[in-house]
């Protein structure tokens, strides 16, 4: 018998802030707020998508934002968080990195800097009641103009060490170019924010580059198509740059045609960091401890190379060094009580 995946201690550094949502907290909360759902986010659940092309990218984001419409008092933003962090524990994870765009709600909670505000007070509360670690993300929206990115830069760096660990550039690839977004993470790496650009998802090798050359990337959000090019692979694993490889994700927005063509094996042995992601269950359903069991069961990896993707998860995360070091002993200790017989 295997090791149960639940009890690996794991951290967790691609999670949305909207696509954290129970399905059943959104199907709970959509009446109370006089949200309509359409039948892709009730009875059809988890909806269809692929988005490779403008169209299905469309209604990925229509229903991201018929989603994020249910958010509308600080409650729901308190109960949101606390629900992930539960979520978190249960999987076996002892550190969230979830990341947010303020602006998305701002207009809903008095404005940028309250809506962060808001946002990391429910994360503490959510901290003390599970026990789980949560830092915030405030990712950018490459869609949008870099000086929108740039307000967002200097707000994440007024709160960096209260909060706010990490700095993220997300949305089509297609649509803006990670280079364009320079001086905004100029700014949050001068304030010693973690860079964790989206890059390699919808877009190729290129977009993978320009994370490294232009935001010097920490991390990389998917990165997976990175495999176009072995010598920009050979560069991330020299480097240590974390990619938050997220295989359900892939599979159901049509990166890759199957599950099993996600080059999670192809990266591992390459020497590629690697910390698995989950992206947004509430679209496209299973969890963290389910991607762990994607890997064991669609990928052959054994419960050893299982506890060195949650070391690499705990090494490219910015949780406190005492955390690190109590998760990396657990994972240790996991590995070493055998599987149940």
């Amino acid at each position: 018998m295997a090791r149960p995946i639940t009890q690996l201690p794991k951290a967790h550094l691609h999670l949305h802030f909207t696509g954290s949502m129970r399905h059943s907290t959104l199907v709970d909360m959509a009446p109370e707020r006089g949200v309509h759902l359409p039948q892709a986010l009730v009875e059809e659940w988890p909806p269809r998508l692929r988005a490779t092309d403008e169209r299905g990218w469309f209604r990925f984001q229509r229903l991201y934002d018929i989603a994020r419409s249910v958010l509308r008092r600080p409650d729901d933003m308190y109960r949101l968080l606390r629900e992930a962090a539960e979520d978190e524990r249960a999987a076996g994870s002892g550190w969230l990195e979830i990341q947010v765009d303020p602006s998305g709600y701002a207009a809903r909670f008095d404005g940028l800097t309250a809506t962060l505000e808001l946002i990391l007070d429910a994360a503490r509360v959510a901290e003390r009641e599970t026990g789980v670690g949560i830092g915030i993300m405030v990712a950018a929206n490459r869609t949008k103009h870099p000086l929108d990115a740039k307000a967002l830069a200097r707000l994440a760096a007024q709160y960096s060490g209260r909060g706010v660990v990490s700095f993220g550039l997300n949305n089509d690839e297609r649509r803006g170019r990670a280079l364009e977004f320079e001086g905004a993470f100029r700014i949050a790496r001068r304030a010693g924010l973690l860079s964790a650009p989206h890059g390699g998802e919808l877009a190729g090798a290129r977009s993978v580059r320009e994370c490294l050359d232009e935001l010097a990337a920490d991390r990389i959000g998917h990165g997976v198509r990175a495999v176009e090019d072995p010598y920009l692979v050979e560069r991330i694993a020299t480097q240590e740059v974390t990619l938050e490889v997220c295989p359900t994700s892939n599979d159901a927005l049509g990166v890759f045609e199957e599950i099993e063509h996600v080059p999670l094996r192809w990266l591992f042995d390459a020497g590629a960091p690697i910390a698995l992601g989950a992206d947004d269950p509430l679209l496209f359903g299973p969890r963290l401890a389910e991607q762990y069991e994607i890997a064991r069961t669609v990928f052959g990896f054994s419960d050893p190379e299982l506890a060195e993707l949650a070391r690499m998860s705990i090494r490219g995360s910015a949780a406190p060094d005492a955390l690190k070091k109590e998760l990396l002993d657990g994972v240790d200790a996991w590995l070493a009580t055998p599987p149940p017989q």
